[in-house]
């Protein structure tokens, strides 16, 4: 609890991006999208919207989770584009730092060569620094991939941003069969288990959305775009390209 404690103290500066009560932020289902709830919830427009972010005032807050052999880093990064939020990468705010004269190398580096997690402390150091500049920019939201990886990392990021969506990527066998990807069974069993305390977490706070991968990465794409009833942003997003 004293861990909890510090660290929330040092993202406190993180607050700001918080936009007051969280609300309902339901989204529409598809072929490839589960919701893992007991109740049936129909969203009205209005409440699509603010997941938006646009009825609220500010960009997306979602983070984006999962299975690593989905390439789900690109997903993240056209999400991004689409709805104008920048795609945060832990992993890339980590290895920035994984220079000698960074004042943060040796504890990155002995966690690294260890085979253990960045110390919370530091990872958290990091987010903070980024999402503060990005505020001093004007930025209201972000795509987050990388963090949290763990239940207490997710409650301390509960403390300093209003996430609306955790979208869950998930290889199906047909996926791995398909990439030729089976040998790589031990690595996606072992997902499916460390990621369980996260899903449980958010899935409680129905804000959790698993997304099956089965297919190529532009059938994936146009899947993920109908369940997120982004075909319309994408459609407007193509037009401006060729009208350029």
């Amino acid at each position: 609890m004293a861990m909890l404690s510090r660290l929330r103290v040092a993202a406190a500066p993180l607050a700001r991006l918080r936009s007051g009560p969280i609300n309902r932020r339901p989204f529409g289902s598809a072929a490839q999208l589960q919701y893992d709830y007991d109740d049936d919830y129909d969203e009205s427009p209005s409440e699509m919207e603010d997941s938006l972010g646009s009825a609220s005032g500010r960009g997306v807050q979602w983070v984006i989770m999962g299975d690593p052999l989905t390439n789900r880093q690109m997903y993240a990064q056209k999400l991004s584009q689409l709805l104008k939020v920048p795609h945060i990468s832990m992993g890339t705010l980590v290895r920035q730092e994984l220079n000698p004269r960074s004042s943060l190398y040796k504890q990155i580096a002995d966690a690294v060569n260890h085979g253990k997690l960045v110390p919370e402390e530091v990872i958290f150091g990091l987010l903070s620094k980024r999402l503060e500049e990005g505020f001093h920019r004007g930025e209201t939201g972000f795509i987050l991939d990388g963090i949290p990886r763990t239940r207490t990392q997710a409650e301390i990021l509960d403390q300093v941003a209003d996430i609306d969506l955790v979208l869950n990527f998930k290889s199906t066998e047909a996926f791995l069969q398909k990439k030729h990807l089976a040998h790589y069974q031990d690595i996606h069993s072992m997902s499916k288990l460390t990621n369980k305390p996260l899903e449980d977490y958010y899935k409680k706070q129905r804000k959790l959305l698993n997304f099956n991968v089965a297919g190529a990465p532009g059938e994936t794409w146009q899947g993920l775009l109908e369940a997120l009833h982004l075909q319309h942003m994408n459609a407007l997003s193509s037009s401006q390209k060729l009208s350029v």
